[in-house]
């Protein structure tokens, strides 16, 4: 053991078997462990140096375990026995330990979870590493502080079923829903229920970061008509298959009149142009001529080919002008300071619109747009 014995003086040693003084000896301990853990040891030092520990770890001074747990917390020098001594001492001693060690097999740290301490459950789901069955165990009967630890931990593997059952248990702590939900993966299944549970906020990270089936951004709305928690403008935007979207909207007798031109006023011009090759059975190609036709007959020819009501055109016919002319200004047409710019454009025209689309419409004026990426917080 002369790789680290030689680092320390005679007086470290000294002070570090005789001292009676608890600080003293917990300062001897930290050096001796801090020169151990540093030192290239062979397997004869090491067993010796294991030797040494398991000494310093029955130490009646609280103060001298601590030095140790805190020296050697993430070192494979300490042996298994060693930890799991220690993971049964004060918080003070174990928690270092639990939250680190590499001694733990995963059976012992489903026992210390099993043991019900919160602190220590928490200390467990936060560790560099947690295997699929400790989070399992978590998941299971980890407090709600160590569930939403694990959550947070991206280094944790969760398997479905885990993060499943953390929804079931705390699918009503905002805490657990937003750590979970800003995992970098999650399965579609855990996406989809946590889209329910979600703040605002959170579910427009869900619906931008993660894949959303259109079938749920649907139902989500189906209680406001087109409006909801998450606007359907607003989804449609974070959508990867807008044609699918669509389809699904049609498919629920979502896809009316109303959405569209809230859509065409906000200058989310896609969903427009598939909503109405949708509605009138026609290619997103064919539509997409018809409606950017410089005359004044295809737009009129699709619109009624669609069987929207006719009361709406004049407001639709007016929204395609505005963004033709915006587009004529060179603006980036899918930027979202062009969106706000053709809101505020339209609304200037005093659209002929029913009053309900209108009071949407000057609500979204209050508010800045949602774009389709994390971080944002409005909602409709």
């Amino acid at each position: 053991m002369t790789a680290y014995r030689a680092s320390l003086t005679e007086i470290d040693l000294r002070r570090l078997i005789k001292a009676t003084d608890e600080d003293e000896r917990a300062a001897a301990a930290h050096k001796l462990c801090r020169n151990m853990d540093r030192a290239e040891l062979g397997e004869e030092e090491r067993e010796a140096a294991q030797k040494i520990l398991r000494l310093l770890a029955q130490d009646a001074a609280e103060l001298v375990r601590r030095a140790l747990a805190v020296t050697l917390k993430a070192s494979d020098l300490i042996p298994r026995d060693v930890a799991r001594k220690l993971a049964a001492d004060a918080d003070s001693v174990a928690l270092p330990l639990i939250g680190f060690s590499p001694a733990f097999t995963d059976d012992d740290l489903i026992e210390i979870i099993e043991a019900g301490s919160a602190v220590r459950q928490t200390a467990v789901a936060a560790r560099p590493t947690v295997g699929r069955d400790v989070a399992t165990a978590i998941a299971e009967v980890g407090c709600e502080q160590a569930v939403r630890a694990l959550a947070s931990n991206d280094n944790a593997d969760i398997s479905e079923s885990a993060l499943g059952r953390c929804v079931d248990r705390f699918g009503t702590s905002q805490d657990v829903v937003a750590a979970l939900a800003y995992r970098q993966v999650l399965p579609i299944s855990v996406t989809e229920r946590l889209v329910e549970a979600a703040s605002d906020a959170v579910r427009a990270h869900l619906i931008s970061r993660h894949a959303i089936a259109p079938e749920t951004a649907i139902r989500l709305a189906a209680f406001a008509r087109e409006r909801a928690t998450v606007d359907l403008v607003d989804q449609a935007s974070a959508q990867a298959d807008l044609p699918a979207f669509v389809a699904n909207l049609n498919a629920r007798k979502a896809l009316t009149g109303s959405l569209l031109l809230r859509a065409l006023a906000r200058g989310q011009i896609a969903l427009f142009e598939h909503g109405l090759a949708e509605l009138a059975g026609t290619p997103h190609h064919r539509a997409w001529l018809m409606i950017h036709d410089a005359g004044q007959l295809g737009l009129k020819a699709i619109y009624d080919r669609a069987g929207l009501p006719p009361r709406l055109f004049q407001a639709v016919r007016a929204g395609i002008d505005t963004w033709r002319d915006l587009s004529a200004e060179g603006a980036d047409t899918s930027s979202d300071e062009f969106r706000q710019k053709m809101l505020e454009r339209f609304m200037t025209q005093r659209p002929n619109a029913p009053r309900d689309d209108l009071a949407y419409l000057m609500e979204r004026l209050d508010h800045a747009p949602l774009p389709a990426r994390p971080g944002i917080t409005e909602a409709a």
